[in-house]
Parts: C-alpha cells; sequence; structure tokens
C-alpha cells in the first residue's frame, strides 16, 4: 500500500460554490495538505493554475464564463501552458453516463460524483498518484489514456481507430508524494 505525504503536494479547487470549496479545503487539509488553492470559476481557475502551477486540480462542472469541461480542454492543449499533464478530478452533482464520457474525452483524470465523501476523494487522489495513466496524442484527443486496462492484442469494435497514436509517459507524482513512513 503506496502512502501519501500530501504536505508535498498543491492542490487547485475550482468551484462557483464557497461552501464546497470549504468542504474540500477541509478534506485536504485532513489528509495533510498544507497548499490548497481556490477558485469560483474557469476564469479564475486558468488564472490561478497559471499562477500556482498545481499538482492536482479539482474541477466542477457547471461554473460561469467558462465550465470544467471547457477549462480542461484549454488546459490539455500541448505548448499552451506549462502542465498540460496535470491530473485533473472532475467532481460534479451531475453524474449521468453522457457526462462521466464527455468529461473522459475532454481529458479528465478521475471523476466524482457528489456527494462526495472522504474516503472517495482520497482514492482519486491516490489513482492519480500512485497509478498515473499514459497520456495519448491523436490528431484528435491529447490527455490520459481513457483504457484504464489496456492490451494491445485487443482486436474488438472499440479498438482506437484515428491514424497516428503516440504515447507519453507524463510525470510522476509518486516520487514527490511518497511518505517516508
Amino acid at each position: 500500500m503506496v502512502r501519501i505525504d500530501f504536505n508535498r503536494l498543491r492542490f487547485l479547487v475550482i468551484d462557483d460554490n464557497a461552501h464546497m470549496r470549504r468542504i474540500l479545503r477541509t478534506l485536504l487539509h485532513g489528509f495533510g495538505t498544507r497548499e490548497v488553492y481556490e477558485a469560483e470559476d474557469g476564469a479564475a481557475g486558468l488564472e490561478a493554475f497559471t499562477h500556482y502551477s498545481p499538482d492536482i486540480m479539482i474541477t466542477d462542472w457547471a461554473m460561469p464564463i467558462f465550465d470544467g469541461l471547457e477549462l480542461t480542454q484549454m488546459i490539455r492543449q500541448p505548448g499552451a501552458n506549462s502542465n498540460p499533464y496535470v491530473p485533473i478530478i472532475m467532481l460534479t452533482g451531475h453524474s449521468e453516463k453522457k457526462r462521466v464520457i464527455a468529461s473522459r474525452d475532454a481529458g479528465i483524470t478521475e471523476f466524482l460524483a457528489k456527494p462526495i465523501s472522504a474516503k472517495g476523494l482520497y482514492q482519486r487522489i491516490l489513482n492519480v498518484v500512485a497509478n498515473p495513466r499514459p497520456f495519448i496524442k491523436t490528431k484528435t484527443y491529447f490527455g490520459p489514456d481513457r483504457r484504464r486496462n489496456t492490451s494491445n492484442a485487443y482486436i474488438g469494435p472499440e479498438r482506437r481507430v484515428g491514424g497516428e497514436v503516440e504515447i507519453l509517459q507524463q510525470p510522476s507524482l509518486l516520487d514527490k508524494a511518497r511518505s517516508a513512513v
């Protein structure tokens, strides 16, 4: 079992609801995080992302100016910012299958439905730190591999199409966040 030293990680929480930001900040501080930055909408979130260079982002879907999906698409543009590989956890009350798929296709790393639990949040963070998925770059997509279980021998109907695929290993947070205990 991997133990995460949360005080080594910087988080950015983007949600238009001040109460939800406070809940997330409290949970993250309870895990041991020292650096939690906040933004109240997508535009402020993009500015905070550029300014603070967080290790992990947690964003709501529905926000003013631009939503969490649009924010993710902006961040996932290779060359547009300093870290298009940043793990992004989508936190939303809208958990219909079409929204989960849209999030995945925009480049979200993990999805968490509201109401949240400390255990659910911790598990998503553990996944992005200890089990990072490689990034995929095609003509139409850049982001974490949308498949959790990959096999080169797979030939079924969901086989990746669309030409050349470049598989990129993103910088790992595990070395940074590994606890000495």
